[in-house]
């Protein structure tokens, strides 16, 4: 029997596909410090916890395919708050933002359609693309300048005849690097001249850093028929179980489509929904605690990479992570020898080799992505240990 080319072609996650060297290690009594995943250390809020803890129903039933009209209502006002104008029936919540993300590409394209994405991107969009019969057409960015967008030129020539939507994160997993309004505008207009969606994940929309502001897709004048946002609680209240996502467009005609995909999965999920409404309303404060933290974090691995020799590396403007190019040219070798063969005192580091982030073959080889959700204390411990490592693998002539 043969399986599918969808499931032969589906791309494994660079951020996973370690775990067997990883558990090998635990096993023999390694203690791993994890870089390699975007998994927050930080407390999940306890207004969502005490949901969970208080849940005293008989029957958790099903909701509403669109999702709990109390928490679409109460999502209206967190909007508002970030000066995004829209109503609960522009909004679908999904299961996490992954579905958000897959929702938007099934109502933008037909199979054999094409989006076009900045690369290195979120390693799962190539998943989602797989699963979704669509292209993924990469606009590649550099560390040298911290993956910012290339002249419009370099994006207009990668649009076809097939392709449907521009997609952006924003704040970038993985690079870090923040569209200013200036790049989102740019981008606006080259959809509108080309007929074209723009899709936003804003996963990160909390996280930025060095006085900056976030820009939504949602802000941009004259893109009622082609914006697209997909977010997600996972991150802001580090609640990444949680998978309670949402899909937002004005354009009615692309939610009535939207909707039918959610009606053929039933429902998200009903007591995270719950937990989600409850956090909808926590202050600024707790964000700009969280975002003091990570600033912190973020300072210190820099600065813990710039001791190595030949790094390039530009710090990052918003999210949590990373992406470094080191002086070697296999990242994925040395992420599974720093598992299998190398250790401090029965420690090391666990990262994710940038590679699977880039659809281009060949590109990200030599770089990696390092999450900083740890704190200070065990960063600079992982970092320690990790540049070790680094001089061990060069000076064994593995590069």
């Amino acid at each position: 029997m043969k399986i599918s080319e969808r499931g032969t072609k589906i791309q494994a996650s660079p951020i996973r596909k370690l775990k067997p060297f990883a558990d090998d290690a635990v096993a023999r009594g390694i203690k791993i410090y994890h870089l390699n995943i975007g998994q927050p250390d930080i407390a999940t809020p306890p207004e969502m916890i005490n949901v969970y803890r208080g849940f005293h129903k008989k029957v958790l039933a099903y909701g509403p395919a669109q999702g709990l009209d109390d928490y679409r209502t109460n999502l209206v006002n967190y909007y508002r708050r970030q000066k995004i104008e829209i109503s609960a029936d522009d909004i679908i919540v999904t299961t996490a933002g992954s579905e958000g993300i897959i929702f938007a590409m099934l109502v933008c394209c037909n199979p054999g359609d094409e989006i076009i994405i900045p690369e290195p991107f979120y390693t799962n969009y190539n998943g989602f693309a797989t699963i979704s019969g669509v292209r993924i057409v990469p606009l590649t960015t550099h560390a040298e300048n911290g993956f910012q967008l290339p002249p419009d030129s370099d994006i207009i020539a990668r649009i076809s005849a097939r392709t449907r939507a521009i997609l952006l994160c924003n704040p970038g997993n993985p690079t870090g690097a923040v569209y200013s309004c200036t790049d989102l505008e740019r981008v606006a207009e080259i959809a509108r001249k080309n007929d074209l969606f723009l899709i936003t994940d804003e996963v990160y929309r909390e996280f930025i850093y060095d006085g900056l502001t976030h820009t939504s897709v949602m802000h941009l004048a004259h893109m009622e028929e082609r914006a697209v946002l997909v977010d997600s609680i996972s991150k802001r209240y580090s609640a990444c179980g949680a998978r309670i996502g949402c899909l937002i467009s004005r354009n009615r005609e692309l939610m009535a489509a939207a909707l039918k995909f959610a009606q053929a999965r039933l429902c998200p999920p009903t007591i995270d929904q719950m937990a989600a409404n409850a956090a909808i309303d926590i202050g600024q404060e707790y964000f700009d605690k969280i975002i003091k933290e990570y600033d912190k974090r973020r300072n210190v691995i820099y600065q813990e990479l710039q001791k190595i020799p030949g790094i390039i590396c530009v710090k990052p403007q918003g999210a949590f992570y990373i992406i470094a190019k080191l002086p070697i040219r296999d990242s994925d070798h040395f992420a599974r020898w720093m598992l299998s063969e190398f250790h401090v005192h029965n420690e090391t580091v666990m990262f994710a080799p940038a590679a699977g982030f880039y659809a281009t073959p060949g590109m990200g080889s030599d770089e990696i992505r390092l999450a900083y959700v740890l704190k200070e204390e065990s960063l600079l411990k992982a970092m320690s240990i990790f540049r070790k490592g680094l001089a061990a693998y060069i000076q064994s002539g593995q590069i």
